[in-house]
């Protein structure tokens, strides 16, 4: 009974990895696209997260004319400039930003259902 191992647990962090990824803040930045249900049939689509110096007005403009659908940019206080469109559009949203060459199709996340 002399020879007894006592192994002491260490400090093990199991998130040590995703905190190196991490580590260049604000280097992944993700555009979100929902889908809000409202009443009955009806449903809205919201992009967000798309960077400041894109002119949110031009790419509703096109999105509208390409889905033949309407939509408007809303200012949020929390999440910033916002674009809804109607309809459920978020395969559509997300390949017209990936061939537009907006976002690569990596940073897109899609929500919903």
């Amino acid at each position: 009974m002399s020879e007894l191992d006592v192994q002491v647990p260490t400090t093990f962090d199991p998130f040590a990895d995703a905190k190196a990824e991490d580590s260049g803040a604000g280097s992944k930045e993700y555009v979100h696209i929902r889908v809000q249900q409202r009443n009955g049939r009806k449903s809205l689509t919201t992009v967000q997260g798309l960077k400041k110096e894109f002119s949110y007005n031009k790419i509703l403009k096109d999105l509208k004319k390409e889905f033949c659908c309407n939509g408007t940019v809303v200012q949020d206080p929390e999440l910033g400039q916002v674009i809804q469109l109607q309809g459920d559009q978020r395969k559509n949203v997300s390949t017209f930003l990936v061939q537009a060459g907006i976002v690569k199709k990596e940073q897109i996340k899609i929500h919903g259902f």
